[in-house]
């Protein structure tokens, strides 16, 4: 079999594996489509075997694309969850709630520690990668938290008036 025959019939091999279902589309069938197009009887043995080659490194293609696309796929589901995951939430290193970032180094979080809920606005810094916590910030507890919130008005109002002077 020449080189020009070979190229012919792995390209129409390939057009009419692209074009068919493979879950049902058998190799003869194939084989039989591309003598039709080629003009050629494909079921002779060097042919056959060429065919089944051209058909097999098709499968092998698309089952290695198919990996890739999976591994891709997990990767940005990993990347999605260390942002925040599927809820749309982001959590830190640590597992704690990233309730909004102040600025590029501060930020409120929901944290558990020593099984208490605490609200923490804390400053972080940059460590092989890592955003640790500084001792810069404050933890306030649910009590605390209420207490604040509770008392909202109150700052705002001193905020303003200190805007005014």
């Amino acid at each position: 079999m020449d080189a020009k025959a070979k190229v012919d019939i792995e390209r129409s091999v390939r057009k009419i594996i692209e074009e068919s279902d493979m879950a049902s589309t058998t190799e003869a069938q194939i084989r039989k489509r591309a003598s039709q197009v080629l003009g050629l009887d494909l079921n002779k043995p060097e042919y056959k075997a060429f065919v089944r080659h051209v058909v097999n490194k098709f499968l092998e293609e698309q089952t290695a694309k198919e990996a890739a696309a999976e591994e891709e796929e997990e990767e940005e589901e990993e990347e999605e969850e260390d942002k925040g995951g599927k809820d749309g939430k982001e959590y830190d290193d640590d597992g704690d709630l990233i309730v909004c970032r102040l600025t590029s180094k501060r930020r409120v979080t929901i944290q558990n520690f020593r099984g208490r809920n605490l609200v923490s606005i804390r400053e972080f810094y940059s460590k092989d990668g890592k955003e640790l916590p500084t001792a810069k910030g404050i933890s306030l507890t649910e009590e605390q938290w209420s207490t604040l919130r509770k008392n909202m008005d109150a700052v705002d109002e001193a905020v303003k008036k200190m805007q005014d002077y």
